[in-house]
């Protein structure tokens, strides 16, 4: 055998076991596609965001007629306009909005959390939540999205900064979660309003 072959002898052998070892770090089958069994384990934390502040701080923001800026194009429009993030008409991906939704009041014992979650209010509840990192404004979608933070987004430039008081408003409500534990109708929330009321307290920011 030449030295050319051997060199080749030796290079295949080196592979076949290269391919082994994979076999055996990957569980089996090909190594080169995908694992037999993937396994994605739950989240750590599960802190809840609070319905109150978001019903009363951050819904109206969906509603709100804004200046907004689409390629150096300045308008104004909502975010639960059509084409938007309207529930039925919105075209702007899986954060929806329902305009129509009602306000509930949270102190009435007539409000259980069934009754809330099953309310319109709830769905928008959800929706945003949807788009949150919980405690990360940089990773949350519903920040990033409308400053154009390194993602793109088919509305335009929404919040010119981190000093528009909206943007203070969704910052907010993302890093102070409800307590480890406690769901998002926590009614330790209701220290985001001052007073801490969530019907006649205002929306704290800081």
């Amino acid at each position: 055998m030449t030295l050319a072959h051997r060199l080749r002898a030796a290079a295949l052998s080196g592979l076949t076991l290269a391919v082994f070892g994979l076999a055996s770090c990957g569980g089996g089958g090909n190594p080169l596609g995908n694992p037999a069994n993937v396994s994605n384990p739950p989240g750590v934390g599960g802190q809840k965001l609070s319905f109150a502040y978001f019903q009363k701080c951050i819904n109206p923001i969906f509603l709100a007629q804004l200046q907004i800026n689409v390629g150096g194009t300045n308008s104004t429009n909502t975010c639960a306009g059509s084409g938007c993030h309207d529930t039925t008409t919105g075209t702007g991906g899986a954060f929806r909005v329902v305009p129509s939704a009602t306000a509930l009041d949270l102190t009435d014992p007539a409000n259980t959390p069934d009754v809330i979650r099953a309310s319109a209010m709830y769905k928008n509840f959800y929706s945003a939540q949807g788009e949150v990192v919980n405690g990360s404004l940089t990773q949350s979608r519903l920040l990033a999205k409308p400053q154009l933070l390194n993602v793109l987004h088919g509305g335009g430039l929404i919040f010119a900064d981190a000093q528009d008081p909206n943007v203070k408003l969704i910052s907010y409500w993302i890093t102070h979660p409800a307590p480890l534990g406690q769901d998002e109708f926590s009614t330790a929330t209701y220290s985001m309003f001052t007073p801490a009321d969530p019907n006649t307290g205002t929306c704290n920011t800081q």
